[in-house]
């Protein structure tokens, strides 16, 4: 992901409510596991798709983190 893509990315997470952040993260740790279960398969074409979303759970956990702080 480019830099403006994960800024414009934290603010809308930033902008959701603590349920939807509990959401996204849930569809996004299932896709995390169909893409795992595909690379041990080997029929995953695009691995760095496995980074991506592991990055992606990281920043929203990071965004409920802050809700929660503050």
């Amino acid at each position: 992901m480019k830099l403006t893509e994960v800024k414009s990315l934290l603010s809308d997470l930033r902008g959701l409510s603590a349920e939807e952040l509990e959401t996204r993260e849930a569809a996004l740790k299932k896709e995390l596991f169909d893409l795992r279960f595909q690379a041990a398969a080997g029929r995953l074409e695009n691995t760095h798709k496995l980074d991506e979303v592991k990055k992606s759970i990281a920043r929203v956990k990071t965004v409920q983190a802050e809700k929660a702080k503050a």
